[in-house]
């Protein structure tokens, strides 16, 4: 099923992982999937299934690459949980449109702590706003106690529809921070949130849902034709990844294009003092540079072999807080306390309590078109000239006179705060790491602020 919700901030991630860890833990096999870009609900749905999760976005990752990631799974678990995306029909496309085009039956989410019958009034409008829905039904959350719970079902026109209730109780919220949820490796009780509140599940309508009375859905395996062979124009090479608390926003399938191309990944974590692995390029990857600044600006030897490796002309692809970690200064907001950096990227990143950037962005290198997305609460002001700049959806040109987010060129780095889903065109990312010419045009400006 494809757990959805009215809005963000409702508990989707806490239901869909909750629910794979009941069912993990009966030693049932279950898959999770999120569907939209998205990188830190991931860590709670492989934490509660002990397996990769994956993107499913019909732009984003592409119908027919949703379509062989669901039948794959489906074929080696019992279980199947999609988590979705903002509101059930948010975006373009939305998770709506991903349940209609798999037939995944939606359980909606609702944050009921301030409403009764209402409640009822948006359960129905979720079902019915589209014709053609798969459903699944309603679970309400936060929820005061029981006369609370038994005022939302009898709200709801057809009772069948409610799967349970969930009690307003903190010792079951996920913690959050600005970018989204805290991720489960940075949290000690990770796994027993889990369990807590797989626990109440437990005793709900759908918590004690015999699997074979679950939704069953079939997915078709992808035509042959489909599959592409991914030529390894990496073999040979050895790319050092950066993962840790400040580096971790890495798509898993972005691993498995790399593997695909030919290359050796080796990892290694600024934040533990790991020394740069010998490598021919290197992948700073995005993720809370910002929260581990002090610590990054102490990392004296990484700087001094990063700068080594450009010296020798080898590649580095940063992707915004890989990106951020690269420039000369990072300046909190309010007057905070600027820390220098790296200083492979000339100029200042500033973090700001607004959103900078978000949404889809598409990135054309060498006649290759890279599909991903932006999300971020800084901006950079740098002498630097982008060497092309991303566009939305279907542009190829920025809308509107707004340009999208730039990409830097500075010798072999290659920065921007565009992240990337390789496998959309494992070419584009070959250039990215240094396999071949990038073949972008130059543009002459000035000072440039993104």
């Amino acid at each position: 099923m494809l757990v959805a919700a009215p809005a963000s901030g409702q508990g989707k991630t806490t239901v869909a992982a909750a629910l794979a860890r009941l069912h993990a833990r009966q030693g049932r096999r279950v898959r999770a999937f999120k569907c939209g870009p998205d990188f830190l609900d991931p860590h709670w749905l492989a934490l509660a299934t002990g397996a990769p999760v994956h993107s499913l976005d019909l732009w984003m990752t592409g119908e027919a690459d949703c379509g062989a990631r669901l039948h794959e799974a489906a074929a080696g678990c019992d279980l199947l949980i999609v988590e979705g995306v903002m509101g059930l029909f948010d975006g373009t496309p939305s998770a709506a449109d991903l349940a209609q085009r798999f037939g995944l039956p939606v359980l909606a989410v609702i944050d009921a702590q301030a409403m009764a019958g209402t409640f009822g009034a948006l359960a129905y409008g979720l079902q019915n706003f589209r014709s053609g829905l798969p459903w699944a039904g309603v679970l309400a959350n936060r929820v005061a106690g029981d006369r609370h719970a038994g005022m939302l079902k009898d709200a709801l026109r057809d009772p069948s529809q409610w799967l349970g209730a969930l009690p307003r109780d903190a010792g079951f919220a996920l913690p959050e921070r600005h970018l989204g949820l805290v991720a489960a490796t940075e949290l000690g009780d990770a796994m027993a949130r889990l369990d807590a509140v797989a626990d109440v599940l437990a005793a709900t309508p759908l918590g004690r849902m015999p699997v074979a009375r679950l939704p069953q859905v079939r997915f078709e395996a992808p035509p042959a034709d489909e599959a592409q062979a991914v030529p390894p124009v990496l073999a040979g090479r050895t790319i050092a990844i950066a993962r840790d608390a400040a580096f971790s926003f890495i798509y898993p399938a972005n691993l498995d294009v790399l593997t695909a191309l030919g290359a050796r990944l080796s990892f290694f974590s600024p934040l533990a003092g790991d020394a740069l692995p010998a490598c021919d390029a290197v992948w700073l990857p995005g993720g809370y540079p910002e929260l581990h600044a002090q610590a990054l600006a102490a990392c004296e030897p990484m700087r001094e072999s990063l700068a080594a490796h450009v010296a020798a002309g080898k590649p580095i692809w940063a992707e915004c807080g890989g990106m951020m970690a690269l420039f000369d200064e990072l300046a909190i907001q309010d007057g905070g306390q600027v820390h220098r950096l790296w200083g492979l990227l000339p100029g200042r990143v500033t973090m700001q309590k607004r959103l900078a950037g978000l949404g889809p962005q598409q990135l054309s290198l060498g006649g290759h078109v890279l599909r991903g997305h932006t999300f971020h609460y800084s901006s950079c002001e740098t002498p630097l000239v982008p060497a092309a700049h991303t566009a939305r959806p279907g542009a190829t040109q920025p809308v509107g006179g707004r340009a999208g987010e730039a990409l830097y060129v500075h010798g072999p780095v290659r920065a921007s705060y565009f992240h990337a889903w390789f496998a959309s065109s494992p070419q584009a990312t070959a250039r990215l790491f240094g396999a071949m010419p990038m073949e972008l045009e130059s543009h002459a400006a000035s000072t440039d602020q993104a």
